[in-house]
């Protein structure tokens, strides 16, 4: 029995496989009808004229020469300054300094009262004023000069507490005031009560 099993189980691979041999074959017929019917399909498509794309064509070209149209608009702007600058550029100095009084003639016009509020350089400082002034410059030097010089200082303040009640502050005290270093100075020192007679 076991010798026919085994026969029937080899044989039924080898009749799958033809039938999977044929179902490829069968596919691969398909695939290549359906490329063809999709190669017709795009040729037909290609032989009918579609308004939609050449309507966007033309609308393209449209926007192509206005932008033509308006670069070389532009250049030609562009030159014309150009030749403008070259031309102001090259103009005599003696001409742009005539100018000049004339424009100092125009603001003098417009002054009504004479009076300058934010005091203008042009006009030319008195003797007397520049004497008052040198004065009061000489006289806040020398006020400045006396004032002290402003040391920056720090504060500390040591909160020390002790381990237990039988602790000796005062010496601990001198403990910390043996304590020196570059320009520190000790200051006051104060024992406050804490609790059961313990200070700190």
């Amino acid at each position: 029995r076991d010798y026919y099993e085994s026969l029937s189980k080899v044989r039924v691979p080898l009749a799958s496989t033809q039938s999977s041999l044929a179902n490829e074959v069968a596919k691969a017929r398909q695939h290549i009808k359906n490329s063809l019917e999709c190669m017709d399909s795009v040729a037909s498509l290609a032989g009918v004229p579609n308004t939609e794309l050449t309507n966007k064509v033309s609308n393209l070209e449209k926007e192509n020469s206005e932008l033509k149209k308006t670069m070389d608009d532009l250049r030609k702007l562009v030159i014309s300054l150009q030749a403008r600058v070259e031309t102001l550029e090259s103009s005599k100095p003696n001409q742009v300094k005539a100018e000049a009084p004339k424009v100092a003639a125009k603001e003098a016009e417009d002054s009504d009262d004479g009076v300058d509020l934010f005091g203008s350089d042009d006009e030319e400082e008195s003797a007397e004023a520049a004497r008052i002034r040198e004065e009061r410059l000489a006289a806040y030097n020398a006020k400045k000069s006396k004032k002290p010089v402003l040391i920056a200082k720090s504060n500390i303040i040591l909160d020390v507490k002790p381990w237990d009640d039988e602790t000796d502050m005062k010496a601990l005290e001198e403990a910390v005031r043996n304590i020196s270093s570059d320009g520190l100075l000790w200051g006051a020192a104060k024992l406050v009560p804490l609790a059961y007679g313990i200070h700190k």
